[in-house]
């Protein structure tokens, strides 16, 4: 029993270690950048020897995935909060935010969004994008897509990859066209899913539930 709770604490300690140098390690990237931050600078955010870096990650470019998926979590939060606030069947509403939470969610400033918009960093903006389309797409297609099926008629197959295409497209098309208007955008989102933005609710057959265009 000892030496069980004693295996569970040091794996707590791990991983809450594992933790502080990850955000040791995004805090230096969005003040000096990817390039600006060296192995050496992260240990001494922490606190420990430069070697002890090496027992929780390879090398710094698994520092900086496991940074990008912070980033992820907190677009998936994002993306929570707006869908938790929603105002039930009022569409064209939640369409014009949906645009606001994407820009906050790329464009938020800092040295490490910068680099990520470098096209010198492509592979690393690629590995991001990626991982959002995945997460947004299963999380909105498991929520936001359900409710919008249980209250309009719709007819769409393949929601998940729809809406993966969707958000890789929205995210590149930003990431090169940042001034593309709102408005425009709203319409590429509309066209897509074809959503119904007339705001008359119609009673919906169980049975269309998983087939929905949405948002």
């Amino acid at each position: 029993m000892v030496t069980e709770t004693r295996r569970q604490q040091q794996a707590a300690r791990a991983i809450a270690r594992r933790d502080d140098i990850v955000e040791a390690a995004r805090c230096l990237y969005e003040e000096h950048g990817i390039a600006g931050t060296s192995l050496k600078s992260i240990a001494d955010e922490v606190g420990v020897a430069r070697s002890l870096i090496y027992h929780y990650f390879p090398d710094k470019d698994a520092i900086t995935d496991a940074v990008l998926d912070t980033y992820v979590d907190d677009f998936i939060e994002l993306v929570r909060n707006w869908n938790e606030s929603r105002e039930r069947g009022n569409v064209r509403k939640a369409l014009v935010e949906s645009v606001r939470v994407m820009r906050r969610g790329l464009f938020d400033r800092s040295s490490l969004r910068n680099d990520l918009a470098n096209n010198e960093n492509a592979g690393l903006y690629l590995r991001f994008s990626s991982r959002v389309a995945e997460s947004l797409a299963r999380y909105v297609t498991d929520t936001t897509v359900r409710d919008y099926a249980s209250l309009h008629t719709v007819e769409i197959d393949h929601v998940f990859e729809t809406f993966y295409v969707l958000i890789s497209g929205m995210v590149s098309l930003m990431r090169r066209h940042p001034d593309t208007p709102d408005e425009v955008l709203e319409g590429v989102i509309a066209q897509t899913l074809h959503l119904d933005l007339s705001g008359t609710l119609v009673d919906a057959d169980p049975a269309d539930a998983g087939r929905a265009r949405v948002l």
